[in-house]
């Protein structure tokens, strides 16, 4: 089997290479510091880049054991999502994607939309891309690259499509977990240095001298960071690769696997906890602990025995409070719960469990 791998721009002394089944040595990517590079550390978290990183999981969920029972209950969602040419532009098995899809965010915690903005703005550098891309020449393709503009015009709304009915119900949760892997990090820096931190991203990630070492990418060379520093985002649907750029015009960036990747979508008690329902009252508390996943009102009703309009008048409530969200994609209405709830919910089973 073999597979070419290109980025979609590529310049100075990193070069990609074709690898072929019979490969036995990939001395892989080194990233080397100066003491400016090391004051331009930066981290961010991005939405856009979870939407492009999850195409992968969905057209290949069995190559994804730890996100496949994500992708199990999105693939039904996303039959009436129109995200032909999104799907095109991350083929399986990936082995680049082109960059001007998901840019690294400029600021530490964009939204969806501004990112998207971002990306509608590289349209110049669309044609040029899929130029010395390898991806399949599709139809889809074929017409973005005629229009550019109106391609990633296009590609913007199959994406907040996509979003719609696979990320936003679950965003809360996913944000929780790169918010927290942001702040381990931080807290290994203070603790460690620089060093300690990064050798810490992944166990195939070293750090040798003043260089950071990355053996599993699909570029191999030394690339200085010209005091651009490194932009390092914690990606869920990232599992279990680590993926870079390193290429202008964007900071040399690293995605990663954040911290507990495995447990994101492990079921959890069920149960209230007995303070929050002693406030929300015992079902308003038990649906909320119910959306450990996101679920319709049927769903749910059916879990607890309750009505369908018993149900959605108590989520419609939860809702007014800003417990939970409620996410419409075709004929499906999710609710899902909010930053607020999860919070919630996690100081209680942290103050059960130390009690």
């Amino acid at each position: 089997m073999v597979a070419f791998i290109r980025p979609s721009i590529e310049s100075g002394v990193t070069r990609c290479r074709k690898l072929t089944s019979s490969t036995l040595f990939n001395p892989g990517l080194e990233l080397t510091f100066t003491a400016q590079d090391a004051a331009h550390v930066r981290f961010a978290v991005s939405p856009l880049w979870e939407v492009v990183a999850s195409v992968r999981v969905v057209k290949n969920p069995a190559a994804h054991a730890v996100l496949k029972p994500w992708a199990e209950r999105v693939r039904r969602r996303l039959a009436d999502v129109d995200w032909r040419l999104l799907s095109d532009l991350v083929p399986v098995p990936t082995t680049s994607i082109v960059g001007f899809v998901s840019p690294p965010p400029s600021t530490s915690v964009p939204n969806l939309e501004v990112e998207l903005a971002t990306m509608v703005a590289m349209a110049p550098l669309v044609r040029e891309g899929l130029d010395i891309w390898d991806g399949p020449p599709t139809r889809a393709l074929q017409a973005l690259h005629a229009d550019p503009a109106g391609g990633l015009e296009r590609l913007a709304e199959e994406i907040r499509g996509y979003w719609d009915a696979a990320i936003a119900p679950y965003w809360p949760r996913i944000s929780s977990l790169l918010d927290g892997d942001v702040l381990y990090r931080a807290r290994s820096l203070a603790e460690g240095g620089l060093r300690h931190m990064l050798s810490d991203l992944d166990t195939a990630v070293t750090w040798e001298g003043e260089t950071l070492r990355l053996p599993k990418t699909a570029c191999e060379g030394v690339r200085p960071l010209d005091g651009l520093g490194l932009l390092l985002v914690p990606s869920v649907f990232t599992w279990p690769r680590v993926f870079s750029i390193t290429t202008p015009p964007w900071q040399p960036t690293i995605r990663y696997p954040p911290r507990g990747v495995a447990t994101l979508w492990e079921h959890r008690e069920s149960d209230p906890p007995q303070a929050l329902a002693a406030v929300l009252g015992r079902t308003r508390a038990r649906l909320l602990a119910e959306l450990d996943q996101p679920a319709s009102t049927r769903e749910l009703a059916t879990r607890l025995d309750l009505s369908e309009p018993g149900a959605n008048q108590h989520l419609t409530a939860l809702r007014k409070a800003g417990l939970t969200s409620a996410h419409r994609t075709g004929r499906y209405v999710l609710y899902a719960r909010t930053a607020v709830a999860e919070a919630l919910l996690a100081g209680e089973r942290q103050d059960g469990s130390s009690s």
